[in-house]
């Protein structure tokens, strides 16, 4: 699809609904992924991969001691409204190009091959480092359980055991194709909903006793190291951040949903603020739930949640809630090895990554790209690895994954906002608040980026380290390196229909 230029005087109305096969013809790629998930299932992915009950209750013990209840609670809701700046904008740009490559292929289109392959390579660090984080979480709640129902002892060798069973759990799943993922996805939301509910519900009325409005809502605790109220709070704000993160998974599934224009854009906006509602009510039902702070943050089983839930509800009931928040954490991982599956094979599609013959394959049968789903978990096994060794690589982890993908969600939108009235706008479009939400959006995450970076606890040692900037000059070394490697060979179509690209994307499918 070649570039155009809108007069200067004149606003791109936006398009009327097409057929989305035809759109994604005319936007370079012809069709292999099957188009079998609705516009409830491309929300699912998105709020399934948010997680609150994945998010929430894996940094809950990170919260309590990085301002506590008070940053918890308003960081939430602060944060929350930034995100959903973030998704608005991002929605726009994703209804103009709703492919499988998302953010690189919008940041390609609007600025350029390069701005394109930066972004690329920042969302796909950010969607594996995901899978490795979210399932390692899920291993170390599965850990928590089997402790509390059996007096199992986790150590590192065992979780890490545990989590490569999940990881191959995941591919399995995923490779059965969009229809399982989509229903998968689907029973997730309710499930998470429930799984809120029923956790709030119980710590609002089993418990004899209950925190104070006035503690849950201003009680600040302070144990990093640091003296300044406000650095502390501020690093605090990323128990949220890290939690909405993932959104992009709509725009990943965009291929493969009917009329993705509208519910691709739609699924990413609804996704952020059911989780901003369904979060707040699960922090403010854990904290007012708190009956032994101390005993909380420095629980045997090793996550501070599944210590208030025994404190609150006694043993049977923590284990019965706690296996609710290890099949949502499940749900989660899922999700998230299905949108960054995608990500690899679009990214192959265009030749960006070492291989990418082989990862860019399609199943006839199922229609899913199969070798990217064991790329994708592969990659994820291997940078948890770490973990092994050193309690500090699970942060690590989770470095890898926001440092890569929050900035990856702001260069389009940026770029949106630079084009002008040469951005032309899809069937989902903000209109007039196009520029303020966007400039909001990209102020945002220029700031929590920062935050991202900075130490979280005094003294900055080997094993208080925030590892966030070394994971994002990694990133962005094995990005640039690879460039001068494949530039030649990477880009995205222009156009779709010439002999030789219909050859090369035949020699794609099995």
């Amino acid at each position: 699809m070649s570039r155009t230029t809108a007069p200067t005087d004149a606003i791109r109305k936006p398009p009327p609904a097409q057929d989305e096969e035809a759109r994604l013809r005319e936007l370079g790629y012809q069709p292999v992924l099957a188009r079998r998930m609705g516009g409830f299932g491309n929300f699912a992915i998105s709020f399934s991969v948010i997680s609150v009950l994945s998010g929430c209750m894996t940094l809950y013990g990170f919260g309590m001691g990085t301002g506590g209840p008070a940053v918890m609670l308003w960081g939430w809701a602060g944060v929350g409204l930034f995100v959903l700046c973030v998704g608005l904008a991002l929605a726009e740009v994703t209804s103009a190009y709703p492919t499988s490559g998302a953010l690189y292929y919008m940041a390609d289109r609007l600025g350029g091959r390069r701005w394109g392959w930066y972004t690329g390579w920042l969302n796909l660090l950010g969607l594996v480092g995901a899978i490795a984080g979210i399932d390692y979480g899920a291993a170390l709640f599965t850990g928590a359980f089997l402790n509390l129902q059996w007096g199992f002892v986790p150590t590192a060798g065992s979780t890490f055991l545990i989590f490569l069973a999940i990881l191959l759990l995941h591919a399995v799943l995923n490779l059965f194709g969009v229809r399982l993922v989509s229903v998968l996805n689907s029973i997730s939301v309710w499930w998470h909903l429930a799984g809120v509910a029923l956790i709030v519900g119980a710590l609002a009325f089993i418990p004899d006793r209950h925190q104070s409005a006035e503690f849950v809502f201003t009680e600040f605790v302070n144990d990093t190291g640091w003296a300044n109220p406000f650095y502390v709070a501020a690093i605090g704000l990323l128990l949220a951040q890290y939690t909405f993160s993932g959104y992009d998974a709509s725009a990943h599934l965009s291929e493969e949903t009917s009329n993705a224009s509208v519910a691709a854009a739609k699924g990413i906006v609804r996704a952020i603020w059911v989780s901003w509602i369904a979060g707040f009510a699960l922090l403010a039902g854990l904290s007012f739930a708190i009956q032994d702070y101390a005993a909380a943050q420095n629980s045997a089983t090793g996550v501070p949640p599944a210590q208030i839930l025994l404190d609150a509800l006694g043993s049977g009931g923590a284990t019965a809630l706690l296996l609710v928040v290890i099949v949502a954490q499940l749900f989660c991982g899922n999700a998230e090895v299905a949108a960054a599956s995608r990500m690899v094979f679009a990214f192959s599609r265009d030749n960006a990554l070492p291989g990418s013959a082989i990862w860019r394959k399609v199943s006839t049968r199922t229609q899913t790209p199969v070798p990217a789903v064991w790329l994708a978990v592969a990659v994820a096994a291997l940078l948890a690895a770490p973990a092994l060794y050193s309690a500090t690589a699970y942060g690590a982890v989770t470095a890898i994954n926001v440092i890569g993908i929050t900035p990856a969600y702001a260069i389009p939108i940026y770029l949106r906002l630079r084009a002008g009235n040469r951005f032309t706008p899809g069937p989902w479009s903000l209109g007039r608040w196009s520029k303020p939400i966007g400039w909001t959006a990209v102020v945002w995450v220029a700031l929590v980026t920062v935050l991202y970076c900075l130490p979280q606890k005094s003294p900055v040692t080997v094993d208080t380290m925030n590892y966030a900037v070394i994971a994002l000059a990694v990133v962005l070394v094995l990005a640039s390196v690879w460039w001068y490697v494949a530039r030649r060979s990477y880009g995205t179509p222009k156009t779709y229909g010439t002999a030789r690209e219909e050859a090369d994307i035949a020699e794609g499918i099995v």
